[in-house]
């Protein structure tokens, strides 16, 4: 089947394109890239005021199957991604059962392969049963098909585990994907502070995730290893990376559209649905956030949805579990809070959503290019829409988005050539 794109602005950080191109697929990969193709394709879709980016990669997420699926399946997680744009996911393995066995990680991909809807990359726990007690046989993961390590959601405490961690992961070629949440300042439902006290809830400290932080950049450095710190969030984390960064550590970071677009008193208009781990901070450190993003210290935006039934976050704020949805409107938060703002380019929005995820975990994606596996998303910039609870595509429904208007929206997600998604 040919596929023929015409008149889209195709922006590429690899090339550093930024131009209007017509795109040619022929089956599921890139054949021609021109100012104008004249082909008997079998499909022409006119991107006539549309940008056309490489697919987005997001490279940690929560699909919640198995064990969770009254929160969300693959299948489900799956829908939810490709109506946001994403053409790669890397699920991570806080399930029931932990992913900590080929026959698992096996599972996983073998569900995620009949869904076939993007490509679905899991993640190995770190250790068994995500209890930070001993190490999953590495190799043996690796080779069944994890893309990574992480016991994400829950701390690796035992440095001396941690350590030996990082070092195997890193001799694989790959990395350990770190939570960083010291449980001893971490006993909290938001950022401690005023907002905190006013409502009367324990808060959390933001040494929580920078003591832990630290202990990565210090593991890296010694054993000139690679460190990976998941979703930060505050500014002395963004501030230690980036004087690690400079004196050559091998350290690698992220963090999450809710953080460079809310401030710890969203929890006053959303409640439960403002609520995750690490906690929504302060406005000093979402300005930092958004300064790590334009000077390169943290290297993508992840989405780290994490669906919940509405009975669970429909309970108090102390009790309700942290974590909210984000595939849907990931786009429209980093157009509205960094694009439209001036603090970066399409070009950097590509670096960030899709060139480096790809360099990060070592895949032949994040550009395109001729000869290459056509993974795209197009999207309409200036559309406007609000998003609406009925609208959602994701099994859960617990985001602080809901009601809000929205600017760019996504018109269609092709995935190894294939339309998987088009906007109604």
């Amino acid at each position: 089947m040919k596929l023929l794109l015409k008149n889209g602005r195709l922006i590429d950080y690899k090339t550093k394109t930024d131009a209007k191109k017509d795109i040619l697929i022929s089956d599921d990969k890139v054949v021609e890239i021109s100012d104008n193709i004249a082909s008997d394709a079998d499909k022409v879709i006119d991107c006539s005021n549309l940008i056309i980016i490489p697919g987005m990669i997001d490279i940690h997420c929560h699909l919640r199957e198995p064990g969770f699926e009254y929160k969300e399946t693959i299948e489900t997680g799956a829908r939810s991604a490709v109506s946001g744009g994403f053409t790669t996911i890397c699920p991570m393995p806080n399930t029931k059962p932990t992913p900590d066995s080929a026959i698992i990680i096996g599972e996983i991909i073998k569900k995620a392969k009949e869904v076939n809807l993007c490509n679905i990359l899991p993640y190995s726990s770190v250790t068994k049963g995500e209890k930070g007690e001993e190490l999953v046989d590495f190799d043996e993961m690796k080779k069944a098909g994890a893309i990574a390590f992480s016991d994400d959601g829950m701390p690796v405490v035992n440095s001396k585990l941690m350590r030996e961690a990082m070092i195997k992961a890193d001799s694989l070629g790959t990395f350990v994907a770190s939570h960083c949440e010291e449980k001893s300042v971490s006993k909290g439902a938001i950022n401690r502070g005023e907002i905190a006290d006013r409502l009367g809830v324990k808060g959390v400290y933001p040494e929580a995730e920078e003591i832990m932080a630290a202990r990565e950049i210090v593991i890296s450095e010694t054993n000139n290893v690679r460190a990976h710190i998941c979703h930060i969030s505050t500014k002395t984390s963004k501030d230690m990376i980036r004087d690690a960064k400079k004196r050559g550590v091998k350290v690698t970071c992220e963090t999450c559209p809710h953080y460079f677009t809310f401030t710890v008193e969203e929890v006053l208009n959303s409640g439960t649905n403002a609520k995750m781990n690490p906690p929504l901070r302060e406005e000093k450190d979402r300005k930092a956030i958004i300064e790590g993003l334009k000077e390169g210290t943290i290297d993508c935006i992840i989405t780290d949805h994490a669906p919940h039934s509405e009975e669970e976050k429909n309970q108090d704020l102390s009790k309700a579990p942290n974590g909210i949805i984000g595939f849907e409107t990931a786009l429209s938060a980093e157009i509205m809070n960094l694009v439209d703002t001036g603090d970066i380019s399409y070009l950097d929005l590509v670096r960030l959503t899709s060139y480096n995820p790809a360099k990060l975990i070592k895949i032949d994606k994040g550009s395109i290019e001729v000869g290459k596996v056509a993974d795209i998303t197009i999207f309409n910039p200036d559309e406007e829409y609000v998003y609406k609870k009925e609208n959602i595509v994701s099994k859960a429904k617990n985001t602080p988005f809901i009601g809000r208007k929205l600017k760019g929206k996504v018109k269609y997600t092709i995935v190894g050539g294939k339309i998987v998604y088009q906007d109604k």
